[in-house]
């Protein structure tokens, strides 16, 4: 009688209970092969979370009389979920909208893969390799024999563990073993529409929170003998494929075969019990301004219809959210445009100002430059002109006068100056051609009558250069200083001289500017 009340309990329990406890009550019978009086106890204990539960099983928790059912509080439709690595605190937000967090797995980098070892090191150990390959086998045995012994030890182990791969398989980086899972699953089922992501896990998920879409992940085992069908009569299915590809549902499709030890990390992280594997991810900004959660879950061989009604169910209840997220963005990034505008033309008017500065700078300091040179110039034609006006006062009272009629050998000179005038003088047959120079450019000193004027000295730091040449009209000669050489010498007992200016080019220049 007892019995027959107890199982009637149970199956009354059984039916007030939820979709999710009853999933999690399956789970937890068909690994500890509790009757049901036993395990609704520990789930509830336990928060109906299916691992936490198993684990005080096998632990040795002792189990308690089923609760009267006058004392069970009604059930209700929310599921708590979290995870040994998440603990407790966290799962009391996400429970609140039966939201599970999504992981983000980051397979081992590529340059962390063992290496093959030497050879003289792999004969070392090869009896141990040996051994542990005829371990693996019995234990593989066993794994047959009692399926639940595979899910105890990886339920104990640690959630990231990776596992060793005993496939075959090259371990490659994700975005190559996106393109051979890819690549495999046109060669097994032919040609498809699905947009399947080409990178790995990781990628996918920082794609879909950074685009606010939504992510469908989908594993899959090779041994599994539903996965052919699965595959062909669901994924496959023309409805499926064009509701993935539908803009609209902002659908992103990461699929993997666990197999592959990405792919094998995922179904560990998403607590993924039974293949084929489906689950929805998706930002949920209810939980937190960076939460990414697990939508939906669609576990074993489903129908076409429902594996569309699940995931049309789940977009439809989180894309509200996701809007009001969107447009909350777009306000953002377009204050942030119009912050950047306004920093942009700021900084334009800035480097406008900077350049009108320094045209300015660069004018005045120009302009300063050149109103120095000047000064300097004509400060250096003063003084050129000063020192040429003294040297010709002290050279004028040296010129030796004109030697006497006694003198029969004296030069005589017909000069045409600058001016037009025709000046004729006789000079001492021994002179020196320098004295006739001295002579032309001392003549309007010597006019001035200011040679016999005491007291002119010759200028210090000057060095005389005469500005012209003595020239013979016909045939041309001009008679230079360079030569040297007296008048007698080089000119003769008389001759007709044209004086040329050599500065005219000079004054012509300075005159222009």
């Amino acid at each position: 009688m007892s019995s027959s009340s107890g199982s009637g309990s149970g199956s009354g329990d059984i039916g007030q209970l939820s979709e999710d406890q009853q999933t999690a009550l399956q789970q937890f019978t068909a690994v500890t092969d509790q009757s049901v009086e036993t395990a609704i106890p520990l789930l509830q204990r336990c928060q109906w979370n299916v691992q936490i539960a198993i684990s005080r099983h096998f632990d040795g928790e002792p189990a308690e009389p089923a609760i009267p059912e006058e004392t069970i509080p009604a059930p209700q439709d929310i599921r708590r979920r979290e995870t040994l690595a998440n603990g407790f605190g966290r799962s009391s937000a996400i429970g609140r909208r039966n939201l599970e967090p999504a992981p983000r797995v980051v397979p081992q980098p590529e340059h962390q893969v063992t290496q093959q070892a030497p050879f003289i090191l792999s004969l070392v150990l090869f009896p141990f390799r040996f051994a542990y390959g005829i371990v693996s086998k019995l234990f593989n045995v066993f794994s047959y024999l009692f399926p639940f012994l595979p899910r105890l030890i990886g339920m104990r182990a640690a959630p990231n563990a990776r596992r060793r791969d005993t496939s075959g398989r090259r371990p490659l980086n994700p975005r190559d073993t996106a393109a051979r899972f890819i690549r495999e699953f046109e060669e097994e089922y032919g040609a498809h529409e699905i947009p399947f992501f080409e990178g790995g896990y990781a990628q996918a998920f920082d794609l879909a929170k950074k685009e606010l879409k939504f992510l469908l992940v989908v594993l899959v085992s090779s041994e599994h003998d539903d996965t052919a069908s699965f595959v062909r009569e669901t994924l496959l299915s023309p409805d499926v494929v064009a509701f993935i590809r539908n803009p609209a549902n902002n659908i992103i499709v990461w699929a993997g075969n666990v197999q592959d030890a990405e792919a094998y990390q995922v179904s560990n992280a998403l607590n993924c019990t039974k293949f084929p594997f489906a689950a929805l991810i998706v930002h949920t900004p209810a939980v937190s301004s960076t939460a990414m959660s697990t939508v939906a879950r669609i576990v074993g061989p489903t129908p076409p219809a429902t594996f569309m009604s699940r995931l049309q169910t789940a977009i439809a209840q989180n894309s509200e959210p996701l809007n009001r997220t969107r447009a909350t963005r777009a306000e953002q990034q377009a204050a942030r445009n119009i912050r950047q505008a306004q920093d942009t033309a700021y900084e334009r008017s800035l480097a406008q100002d900077r350049e009108r500065a320094r045209r300015r700078r660069e004018e005045e300091e120009a302009r300063r430059r050149a109103e120095q040179e000047e000064r300097e110039r004509q400060e250096a034609k003063e003084r050129e002109a000063r020192n040429l006006a003294a040297w010709r006062a002290w050279r004028a009272r040296s010129i030796a006068g004109e030697p006497g009629p006694e003198v029969k050998d004296a030069v005589r000179i017909s000069l045409r100056m600058p001016s037009g005038d025709r000046v004729v003088r006789r000079f001492a047959p021994d002179a020196d051609m320098e004295e006739l120079y001295a002579f032309v450019e001392c003549y309007d000193v010597l006019q001035e009558q200011q040679a016999s004027q005491e007291g002119a000295e010759k200028p210090t730091a000057y060095e005389h250069e005469y500005k012209f040449v003595l020239v013979s009209p016909m045939p041309r000669e001009e008679f230079d200083l360079k030569k040297g050489g007296t008048i007698k010498e080089r000119i003769g007992r008389s001759g007709n001289l044209i004086v040329e200016r050599t500065d005219l080019d000079e004054d012509e220049g300075d005159e222009d500017e």
